[in-house]
């Protein structure tokens, strides 16, 4: 077999095991068989090196490029990046070198047979990457063409010598990659800073006042309004108060559903140009460079750098490290390299951790709402808020506090009373049944960040600041529930452009005591400008935004960027809901004593046997799966302790199998020890069948 010009050495039997050391003899070595042997041993490894570099190296940098918000959110430094970079494009091959070192111990028979399999493995995971995007084919199909191409390739790579010979050239890939990531992609800013702050506002006859900027994250409007129009006050009670005493401008628009381009035209007050990342080198002249000359800065950002250094330096969280970095990009390769197409949002890695996760110390307890059990439950606050309500005092000199939460972002884990909950990674949150369970558990944790306005309100009053203090409230940009068009991508923004684009926007002004609506179009560009003239700071660079002391725009041009630079026309105006459906007339009811009559798999069952509220954690959703002979569209009911907490339709068997999952968001279901959960499927006529539970 391979070329017939080749004889074999005498130490080498003619054969497939004898093909990679023919080929890398072909070219003579007069120190004779051993160091030839060590020769094609770097041949070999090599060859594995590129087949590394392309099933690896290349699809988990390219996309950690196009993803600085990763390493800014978990605040990786330059000395981390380049730490990771090396244990993505080095630390594999020199495993494989080792296996492969290793395996030349066990004889020659051995050591071909593993360089055999290392390299069908590697084409393998190569052809399922490309396979997921030239083919339409996905899960055990496209596996097993996946296994049939690599089978072909791994036979054409022991049979000639040209295969191995290109590899050996492609090996410089991984050294190649490295650079772009390194010096040419959105994640170099972060490792390789240009420069540290742009241009300094100047200070212009007028007062100061302190200024309080929170930028919620992923927040619609309609979450927050009742079919009036107004904000939903038995619900949100905390927003109410602050629209009660604020300038509500309620055709408020985000600019982008993504934040590196939603955040950044908010707080430069230009329209998204360039797919540059959120970091300051990128967008020099922003709202910490222009009031960093008057004004001390407190910035806590989350997925976004543009504070510079010289402005306001991030102190380190437990969110930071080697660990969390390396476990993560695992995870992305993970799902890069399946063959099937992965539910799970990768932004949703972006879990704001609590102040017990950090170590911060508890909040203060709110004396003023004992049924909201904060002195109990503060270690379940975000620790960056909890920085930030830290930082609410007032100073001798003027002072910028600014905020940037991503709440209430996925993923969803809290329920409005603070109380958190453990929940699948890869449930869908699109489909029957799975849409309106997202949009509750969106609603359930908005009511939570209901709460932490509240606090927010409560501390700025108790420490003086409310009354003096510019305070603007906001989201950078919100998302869709419609089924059929979840999220903030563009097919969402086509089919539900009020629920992505249309956020919440209050500004409560210097003095200001009595709450008023505006509903000129505000688009998420005017901030930076409206909070310079309060600020009686010049801008000294051109903004694409108006101030809101200046005229409203003449007609409604309101645009939206789901990539830079290519503005897209959205239309509407407030946007308006529907009457919420009337809640399941069993919800509350208690269930009657009966014998069981079918089967149902509950896989949080385990956590009802010994349930502690004080430790701030629920079983709150309850999922598992059901037996394909109960009818889709059947209503289930969820008890807990004999009382129905809630009702959900039987779904559609999908990929994770015949599943159900229901969101019990009223602590009051719940008791401390024991608590009995039962399921019953429910009848057209009302009756209900009790499930045995596993």
């Amino acid at each position: 077999m391979g070329d017939p010009d080749t004889a074999p050495t005498p130490d080498q039997p003619e054969g497939v095991d004898g093909a990679a050391d023919r080929r890398a003899g072909a070219a003579g070595d007069p120190d004779g068989a051993p160091r030839r042997g060590w020769r094609a041993e770097g041949f070999r490894l090599l060859e594995l090196a590129a087949l590394l570099g392309l099933a690896v190296t290349q699809p988990l940098l390219d996309v950690l490029g196009r993803s600085p918000d990763f390493f800014l959110f978990h605040r990786a430094g330059r000395g981390e990046i380049v730490q990771l970079v090396v244990l993505v494009a080095i630390v594999p091959t020199l495993a494989v070198g080792a296996l492969a070192a290793m395996s030349r111990l066990a004889g020659r028979t051995t050591r071909e047979l593993t360089h055999t399999l290392l390299v069908g493995v590697l084409l393998t995971a190569l052809a399922v990457q490309v396979g997921r995007h030239t083919t339409p084919l996905r899960g055990v199909p496209l596996l097993l063409l996946a296994v049939v191409v690599a089978a072909a390739a791994t036979v054409a790579y022991r049979r000639w010598r040209a295969p191995a010979r290109v590899l050996r050239v492609a090996a410089l890939g991984p050294v190649v990659f490295v650079a772009l990531f390194l010096l040419v992609s959105p994640t170099s800013a972060v490792v390789l800073p240009r420069w540290d702050g742009g241009t300094v506002g100047l200070a212009r006859a007028g007062g100061h006042p302190p200024v309080v900027l929170l930028v919620l994250d992923e927040l619609p409007l309609v979450s927050l309004l009742d079919p009036d129009g107004q904000i939903d006050a038995d619900r949100f009670p905390h927003f109410a108060e602050l629209a009660a005493g604020s300038t509500w401008y309620r055709n408020a628009t985000g600019v982008s559903g993504w934040t590196p381009y939603a955040l950044p035209a908010m707080l430069t007050g230009r329209y998204p140009d360039t797919g540059a990342a959120p970091h300051y080198s990128h967008h020099p002249d922003n709202l910490f460079t222009a009031f960093g000359g008057l004004y001390d800065i407190r910035a806590e950002e989350s997925i976004a750098r543009l504070c510079p250094p010289s402005r306001c330096e991030t102190p380190l969280g437990r969110e930071q490290g080697m660990g969390v970095l390396a476990r993560e990009s695992a995870k992305l390769l993970a799902r890069i390299s399946a063959p099937t197409e992965s539910r799970v949002d990768p932004a949703d890695s972006y879990r704001e951790q609590t102040a017990a996760e950090v170590g911060l110390d508890a909040a203060e307890p709110i004396p003023e709402d004992p049924t909201f059990r904060w002195d109990r439950l503060s270690d379940n606050q975000p620790a960056r808020f909890s920085s930030f309500l830290a930082g609410l005092r007032p100073s001798d000199g003027p002072t910028l506090h600014f905020l940037h939460l991503l709440m209430p972002h996925s993923p969803w884990a809290y329920l409005p009373s603070g109380m958190r909950y453990v929940a699948p990674e890869d449930f869908p949150n699109d489909g029957e049944g799975w849409a309106e369970l997202a949009r509750q558990r969106h609603l359930a944790q908005l009511g939570y960040t209901d709460r932490l306005i509240g606090e927010t309100l409560r501390t700025l009053r108790a420490t003086g600041l409310y009354d003096d203090a510019l305070l603007v409230v906001t989201a950078d940009h919100g998302v869709s529930f419609t089924e059929g068009a979840p999220g903030r991508g563009m097919g969402a923004i086509e089919v539900a452009a009020d629920e992505v684009a249309w956020v919440p926007l209050f500004v409560k002004y210097p003095g200001q005591r009595t709450g008023r609506v505006d509903d000129r179009d505000w688009q998420h560009v005017d901030l930076l400008p409206t909070l310079a003239d309060e600020a009686a700071i010049r801008l000294p660079w051109a903004v694409d935004g108006l101030s809101a002391r200046e005229a409203p725009r003449a007609q409604a041009s309101k645009v939206f960027y789901d990539r830079p630079a290519q503005p897209i026309p959205i239309d509407g105006g407030v946007p308006t809901v529907a009457p919420p459906a009337a809640p399941h007339s069993l919800i509350g009811s208690t269930v009657p004593e009966q014998p069981t009559a079918g089967v149902a798999q509950v896989e949080n069952l385990a956590a009802f046997r010994e349930v502690d509220p004080d430790q701030g954690l629920l079983p709150a959703l309850v999922w598992g799966d059901l037996p394909d002979e109960v009818p889709d569209g059947t209503p289930l009911a969820v008890a807990v302790n004999d009382r129905v907490a809630a009702v959900v339709p039987v779904v559609g068997r999908d990929e994770g199998g015949r599943r159900f999952a229901a969101l019990i968001d009223d602590d009051r279901f719940f008791q401390p020890g024991t608590n009995q959960l039962d399921l019953f499927l429910v009848a057209p006529d009302g009756t209900l069948t009790r499930l045995a539970l596993s």
